[in-house]
């Protein structure tokens, strides 16, 4: 395929898990005009080995400080894939859970800021309550607490905690009140608007 002009655009969306990301990257990929490669983190997550999971979508608390130096170098390697389709003219949907809630800061969102200087990308928060982000986890996977230091925390409240900082999108969705379509919407919207600086890039 010959390389096209203008490097494609890149859409990250950045929420906790269960808050609806997926469904907004199928909905992306079925209406928006063009080739759209989804190079979010549960693809990664598939191929990383068994032994080092649950890899980039490594939870907030400082969980597993061992496999975090890892952790930084696949985020790395996750963000020079977009990069790369981006210049080659292909645009790039991302669903992840950036946060910097690890054993140490890891100053892995500004990192990969730097990564994509230069090219075109919109930063989406995507919010749902707690209450309903809980109420899909216990569906999917029935339980939501986890074992840390002998007690037991709410992993859906460190997560809205590490994701949801103020100021730092270009957009915010909430998908308790609006469908996948409907953020994808939104998203169209503000793409047709130009290209203002990046939210995302001044965290470089």
């Amino acid at each position: 395929m010959a390389q096209l002009e203008e490097s494609g655009q890149i859409v990250i969306l950045n929420g906790p898990p269960r808050s609806g990301k997926s469904s907004i990257v199928v909905a992306i990929q079925d209406t928006f005009e063009g080739v759209w490669m989804n190079l979010g983190v549960d693809h990664f997550k598939q191929t990383t080995p068994a032994q080092f999971q649950p890899g980039i979508g490594l939870r907030p608390g400082g969980e597993r400080p061992d496999l975090e130096p890892l952790i930084v170098t696949l985020y790395r390697a996750m963000y020079e894939a977009i990069a790369a389709h981006s210049r080659l003219g292909i645009n790039v949907v991302v669903d992840v859970g950036h946060h910097d809630s690890y054993s140490v800061p890891r100053q892995i969102l500004s990192t990969c800021a730097r990564q994509l200087q230069g090219l075109p990308v919109l930063f989406v928060g995507v919010r749902c309550p707690v209450e309903v982000a809980l109420q899909r986890r216990r569906s999917t996977w029935g339980g939501v607490g986890y074992s840390q230091g002998g007690a037991v925390q709410n992993p859906v409240d460190l997560w809205h905690e590490a994701v949801h900082r103020p100021g730092i999108y270009d957009l915010e969705v909430d998908t308790s009140v609006l469908s996948p379509e409907e953020c994808a919407d939104r998203i169209a919207h503000r793409l047709a608007m130009g290209p203002p600086p990046s939210a995302f890039q001044r965290l470089a």
